[in-house]
């Protein structure tokens, strides 16, 4: 069997971040802070040298893959960037508690309610579902041993959540900023995969 190496590295800090605020679409920077964070965590941590490097394309993204993998290249893939919270994005529970949009969507299990001009819950899984088994399926067939991934919080919990552990919620999976997790994943068949062992970053 055909085994790949994945590491999936959470963006930097940012603003919204300290401030608990929605942010998917929103493109925004790093805040100073999380460069801090990000250099300190690169003088202690050793991230992996990985053949091919992609990022989601946001900013927050980018500048912590020219941080962690400064002169090196990149490639960016859409589809990995964070829910898109619409309305809501750039606010706190605290600013959205009375809105009746929010209430329907926070408290929806079905995951079929969508924030207003946004996504629904389900959505947001199906594509990150359908990005991740393309870039999965693509890394093997174009023989790569190792690849990083460096995106978003919700989207590296979405992704585990589907495909290891669908015991733990996606909040549950999310790694700290400028964190992730190195994953094992062996190859069963053309357009099948598992992931068979995951270490913390």
């Amino acid at each position: 069997m055909e085994n790949l190496i994945v590491y999936l590295i959470r963006h930097g800090k940012t603003e919204a971040n300290e401030k608990h605020l929605y942010c998917g679409k929103s493109d925004i920077s790093l805040n100073d802070n999380g460069i801090s964070e990000l250099r300190e965590l690169k003088s202690r941590i050793n991230y992996p040298n990985c053949k091919m490097i992609f990022s989601s394309g946001a900013k927050r993204a980018n500048e912590t893959i020219n941080i962690l993998y400064p002169a090196v290249e990149y490639k960016e893939i859409s589809e990995f960037w964070e829910y898109d919270f619409g309305d809501f994005e750039m606010k706190s529970y605290d600013m959205l508690k009375d809105n009746k949009d929010y209430i329907n969507w926070i408290t929806d299990r079905n995951g079929q309610v969508s924030c207003p001009k946004g996504e629904s819950k389900i959505q947001y899984r199906e594509r990150i579902k359908k990005s991740f088994k393309k870039f999965i399926e693509k890394s093997f067939d174009d023989e790569i041993e190792t690849v990083c991934l460096v995106c978003h919080g919700g989207t590296i919990g979405t992704i585990l959540e589907i495909f290891y552990d669908n015991n733990k919620s996606f909040y549950e999976h999310q790694p700290a900023c400028g964190r992730g997790y190195k994953i094992t994943i062996e190859k069963i068949s053309k357009k099948d995969f598992k992931i068979i062992k995951i270490d913390n970053i």
